[in-house]
């Protein structure tokens, strides 16, 4: 995509954001998982079986999942376009309120994805090569950089080095769309945190990355999880429950 400035460029210097520690406090609305993992699912009527834990947030449902089906009210959840979104829109369907919707999409299609207007803020997961892009030539945090001037909110997709997540962290705390990732084990949500909260405080963002520690995340007071929680907006998992019981583990609640 050629002519793309690096977000390097637009964000300028690091910004260090003090996330005060203090004394473990019982978590109330403001916990930092409160909400935050996204269960993906494939059928709309695994929707109310999603919602049992309390950190269980909206569940991914794909669009396809949607139509035909005009009974049922699904309630908050994301969906997941992999049919046109028109198809969508003129489709009979199940009743839900659209928190979000998202879109995976090669970063050489990003201009297609950004010129998308739905109901609801749609989170772009850029499909891109490590470091970079063999036919734009950016990089993730470009990617990153471009979707959040244009008001979509970036995508993480499991799997980066942790050197291009650290550098996609570094565009997003300076933006205000925030993020969604995704994590397919316990270690791949206690690392997003992580980096995360490091990248907040202008600290070794890839040392956290690469040795997330729990202690410093059990500890956030909620006004400090709040901060965190306007970044991460939610991780997208394939299985909340064994997640829950991960991060439950190693203090994380």
């Amino acid at each position: 995509m050629a002519g793309v400035a690096s977000p390097r460029t637009n964000y300028g210097g690091r910004v260090s954001i003090d996330l005060t520690l203090g004394i473990p406090r019982p978590r109330g609305p403001e916990s930092l998982l409160s909400r935050l993992l996204s269960p993906v699912i494939t059928q709309a009527q695994s929707v109310a079986s999603a919602r049992d834990s309390e950190v269980s947030g909206p569940p991914v449902v794909p669009a396809s999942a949607l139509i035909g089906d005009g009974g049922s009210d699904l309630g908050p959840i994301v969906v997941g376009l992999d049919i046109d979104p028109a198809e969508l829109r003129s489709s009979s369907q199940a009743r839900y309120e659209a928190v979000r919707y998202r879109l995976e999409c090669p970063v050489s299609s990003l201009d297609e994805a950004i010129a998308l207007r739905m109901p609801s803020p749609l989170v772009v997961y850029p499909v891109i090569d490590y470091p970079v892009d063999a036919d734009t030539g950016i990089t993730l945090a470009d990617a990153a950089g471009v979707l959040a001037n244009a008001g979509k909110i970036p995508g993480l997709s499991a799997g980066h080095p942790n050197a291009a997540v650290a550098d996609f962290l570094a565009v997003l705390v300076h933006t205000d769309v925030g993020f969604v990732a995704q994590a397919d084990t316990a270690e791949e949500v206690l690392a997003v945190l992580a980096g995360t909260v490091a990248a907040l405080r202008g600290d070794d963002v890839r040392g956290a990355l690469a040795e997330p520690d729990p202690g410093p995340l059990t500890t956030l007071i909620p006004e400090a999880a709040a901060a965190v929680r306007e970044v991460l907006l939610g991780i997208e998992v394939p299985d909340v429950e064994s997640m829950a019981a991960g991060l439950a583990a190693w203090g994380l609640r």
